[in-house]
């Protein structure tokens, strides 16, 4: 998130279909997602490239097949990180000039 213009919040409970965005915004709102985030010990992750893609999923909707590689990669890195490992960031290949994702109606 360049200097935190944009956020986006997920969430996922083992047994979804896919992870769900809960939260996003620009400006003044992103930076309250991000310091509710960071009060609550979740942890932030920045990519500007992952965020513009999401910023493009509507709230409460699931993210779109496109974007379940990337996600599930720093989903598993954060999994690792809870059960004690010390591990860096992943380096997620998000492509920017992909097209934008097309998310499925709802109740797909």
């Amino acid at each position: 998130m360049a200097q935190n213009d944009e956020a986006v919040a997920l969430t996922y409970t083992q047994g979804d279909a896919a992870p769900r965005v809960v939260a996003k915004g620009r400006g003044l709102l992103a930076q309250e997602i991000i310091e509710r985030a960071r009060q609550a010990g979740v942890y932030v992750h920045e990519s500007p490239e992952l965020v513009s893609l999401l910023m493009q999923v509507d709230l409460d909707e699931r993210i779109p097949p496109q974007l379940y590689v990337v996600v599930a990669e720093l989903l598993a890195w954060l999994y690792r990180i809870e059960a004690g490992e010390n591990l860096p960031p992943p380096v997620l290949d998000v492509i920017p000039d992909a097209p934008p994702p097309q998310v499925p109606p709802r109740g797909e």
